[in-house]
């Protein structure tokens, strides 16, 4: 009877423990899963935290307009037997240069002659088994630039239109092409990077209309290259340090403006 009754009091404690274990396992499980919880959306919020939401857009501004400065040059040459022959020619050719320029109306302050160029032209002398001799003076050739700096383009145009009279006289005249130059570039780059920063604010304003985002402070701005190009040439001229045309007389002048805000 007292085995008997041993037994079954054993039997209902291994119960108990295995009831209790149970329960204290399934206590702790519950515990992580909670804990594990937590972690996770503590890490979720620390990520968001640390997350900087921004919106961003470029802007872009443009304006056409014609050049008020232009710049033509030429240049000519002599040649003669000995220097100053050649010296004396050229003088007088420059001379002749300036008279036609004068009559196209160039004032004595808008025309600039440069300095004289001298080189000598010599031939080399060989022996019959082709072994050099020596080298001999032939003659003289000087060269001479003149550059013509105005405001008046049609003026200057109409000049380096008829330049074909000075070879008839007899001058070897080579002239190239026009320079156009516009004097108040800094003022209108000024306006072009204002109107580039009102663009992409605007551009900023509206995204965050329709997405119904809340703008804060502005966190970045960059500016972008100048860009002047030959009216009507299109983006093909843009290069990425900027352009800068001088062969148009009439030009376009394009910027870009970054700008980033923080989001609240």
């Amino acid at each position: 009877m007292t085995d008997s009754t041993n037994q079954n009091n054993q039997v209902s404690q291994r119960e108990n423990s295995g009831r209790t274990s149970g329960w204290i396992s399934a206590l702790i499980i519950g515990v992580c899963i909670v804990l594990s919880a937590a972690a996770i959306a503590a890490g979720l919020y620390l990520f968001r935290s640390n997350q900087t939401h921004t919106i961003a857009a470029t802007g872009s501004s443009s304006v056409d307009f014609s050049s008020d400065l232009v710049v033509w040059s030429g240049s000519f040459r002599v040649y003669a037997t000995n220097s100053t022959e050649a010296y004396a020619q050229i003088q007088r050719d420059a001379e002749k240069v300036r008279q036609f320029l004068t009559s196209y109306g160039i004032t004595p302050d808008e025309m600039l002659f440069r300095a004289v160029s001298i080189s000598e032209v010599t031939h080399n002398n060989y022996d019959e088994n082709g072994n050099y001799i020596n080298s001999v003076i032939d003659g003289y050739s000087l060269s001479q630039n003149i550059e013509v700096t105005s405001s008046d383009i049609d003026k200057v145009e109409k000049v380096s239109r008829e330049v074909s009279s000075l070879l008839e006289s007899g001058i070897e005249f080579n002239s190239y092409s026009c320079s156009y130059y516009y004097t108040a570039l800094d003022d209108l780059k000024l306006d072009l990077i204002k109107k580039a920063t009102e663009n992409a604010k605007e551009r900023i304003t509206i995204i965050s209309d329709v997405t119904g985002a809340r703008l804060d402070k502005l966190i970045g701005s960059s500016l972008g290259v100048f860009q002047i190009t030959a009216r009507n040439s299109g983006t093909g001229s843009y290069s990425y340090d900027g352009a800068f045309d001088t062969s148009s007389r009439e030009k376009t002048a394009s910027v870009t403006v970054r700008l980033e805000y923080e989001l609240r």
